[in-house]
């Protein structure tokens, strides 16, 4: 038997569970993560955080990331915001801000006084190369400041136009008309697991409302489709800016809430809750018998 303390929270319906590696031994797998974050026999998540002990000198934790199929990934916006929320509500430390040790370096987290998360979420790329995608013999166009690639689909009769960002996990961003009716679910597959991306991508579906306001869904890489999506809210922002369609800030709302970003070039933050739901045990080798 091997009991773990949990805490379910959420950030805009994008929901996680928590846990603390500090105060207990963790050993996570991906057998244990789909275990946990299994809607029916599990706790049910789209993610699960652990903080942990950092290894680089000048992070004050270790913040990582496991899909709900058992994939740990580089970042996770949303989660950011959980992850500093825990960190303070449990008495793990009281700096604020806190500095983060994710795959791909530190983030800066700050927690306001009206109950909202700064995430100062790094630099943006661009390059194909920095989303893993290969380009050969496809076609694209300059929009703005960005190059919008054409990717071909079996479901579409004609090529998807997506836009390319790297905020330490990979974003395939396009524009539809309308996004009650655009085709997440049948595209969002195809684009996540397109042979052309050779670690999987997080398919971005973004309607523009107005120059600062735009609407948002996001089929995640190994989650399928999430209320919310922080990165992938950071990467329609940036992405419509640089297509000259938005200008900075830009209030993102998603079906589980609503995300500010404010593209510093270089630097991204994004503002929004974090919401504790409640705290539990786990004997988490009960619970890998279902998986």
């Amino acid at each position: 038997m091997t009991i773990w303390t949990f805490t379910k929270m959420h950030g805009a319906g994008n929901d996680f569970i928590v846990l603390d590696g500090i105060r207990q031994p963790i050993e996570m797998t991906p057998q244990r993560a789909r275990a946990l974050a299994d809607r029916h026999f599990g706790i049910g998540a789209d993610q699960i955080l652990l903080v942990d002990t950092p290894s680089h000198p000048e992070a004050d934790f270790r913040y990582r990331v496991f899909n709900s199929d058992g994939s740990e990934v580089e970042h996770c916006g949303n989660g950011a915001r959980c992850f500093v929320r825990f960190i303070h509500e449990q008495g793990l430390s009281k700096r604020n801000p806190l500095k983060a040790e994710i795959q791909t370096g530190l983030i800066v987290l700050t927690e306001t006084d009206n109950g909202e998360v700064i995430v100062n979420m790094g630099q943006t790329r661009f390059s194909p190369a920095d989303v893993h995608f290969d380009t050969s013999a496809l076609s694209n166009e300059t929009q703005g400041e960005d190059t919008v690639w054409q990717l071909p689909l079996t479901a579409c009769a004609s090529p998807v136009r997506i836009s390319l960002v790297a905020i330490s996990n990979p974003h395939a961003v396009q524009v539809v008309e309308n996004i009650t009716t655009a085709p997440v679910a049948e595209l969002g597959p195809l684009i996540e697991s397109h042979p052309r991306f050779a670690q999987r991508v997080n398919a971005g579906f973004m309607e523009v409302v107005d120059r600062h306001t735009i609407k948002l869904r996001v089929y995640e890489r190994g989650a399928g489709e999430t209320l919310s999506c922080g990165t992938g809210a950071c990467a329609a922002a940036v992405a419509g800016i640089r297509r000259g369609l938005l200008d900075n800030p830009v209030t993102v709302h998603t079906r589980g809430g609503t995300l500010t970003i404010n593209w510093a070039n270089p630097d991204l933050y994004m503002t929004g809750p974090a919401t504790t739901v409640f705290t539990g045990r786990v004997d988490i080798d009960k619970l890998t018998q279902h998986d």
